[in-house]
């Protein structure tokens, strides 16, 4: 297949295309969540709610946490709840639109790829939108329950009562949702550099321990508590996913080398 190189215009006028692109589809989104904000309000209440705990005997299970869940949002200012539904809107149009996002992406670097990589469009699209939404279900369901309930319980007593401006508390959730969906994002992140020679497999087997290390300094800065236990809740699945990216670059490094690496 004969190579076609883009001038910089025209790489700037492909990425200008793609970008207008995930804004219309962002737009399309928001207009539809936002009709139904409300509910996904009361969806983002569930971290006041419940607490899951971990039983030998059933597994995860959530139980009503009865301290906090008279817990009751206020607004402060006239326009708190409006842009509160405005944000939650916004990112849960954002979340929808994530599939499109990364298609997007793959078609603005694909011209860059081999002939035999360019059909992994929907194994990158699928992989990297289910990775995000992994990310946010495993903060939604795990690690924000917990930061909630040692927040609003730690050192409270019966003299404090909680009583929570729901403008923060959404910046709040929305903040880590994202965050962690992001994270997770890490094994394509590893993939992509190993494919473009950035890095190697190896180098990343050599610098493992120190990845782990890293991997619970960014969750102690990143987390919303700081007892160690909701650190090691977001440092051990980043740690798994350094793993699974090192195991997947060797996997398609060494399918690229017996495809002959032909364009």
């Amino acid at each position: 297949m004969e190579e076609q190189k883009m001038s910089l215009i025209e790489h700037l006028s492909e990425l200008r295309k793609r970008i207008l692109i995930c804004l219309a589809a962002l737009v399309i989104a928001f207009i539809f969540t936002f009709s139904y904000s409300e509910y996904i309000f009361k969806l983002l209440l569930f971290p006041l709610e419940f607490t899951p705990q971990f039983s030998l005997k059933e597994g995860l299970v959530f139980v009503p946490d009865h301290k906090l869940h008279n817990t009751k949002l206020v607004f402060l200012g006239p326009a708190e709840a409006f842009w509160m539904n405005m944000k939650i809107a916004l990112v849960s149009g954002f979340v929808l639109t994530i599939p499109v996002i990364f298609y997007q992406l793959w078609r603005f670097v694909s011209p860059g790829l081999y002939s035999h990589e360019k059909k992994y469009v929907l194994p990158f699209v699928l992989s990297a939108t289910g990775l995000f939404l992994t990310g946010v279900a495993f903060c939604y369901l795990i690690v924000l329950p917990f930061a909630m309930g040692f927040l609003l319980n730690y050192k409270v007593g019966d003299f404090l009562m909680p009583m929570l401006s729901v403008g923060l508390y959404i910046d709040f959730l929305l903040k880590f949702l994202l965050a962690f969906g992001l994270v997770f994002e890490l094994p394509i992140l590893i993939v992509i550099t190993t494919r473009m020679g950035l890095i190697t497999p190896q180098t990343l087997k050599k610098y493992r321990r120190l990845a782990i290390v890293l991997a619970f300094v960014v969750a102690a800065i990143i987390t919303p508590t700081p007892d160690a236990f909701n650190q090691t809740l977001m440092a051990v699945p980043m740690i798994i996913l350094y793993e699974l990216g090192i195991w997947v670059s060797i996997i398609l490094n060494k399918k690229g080398k017996n495809d002959g690496g032909q364009k």
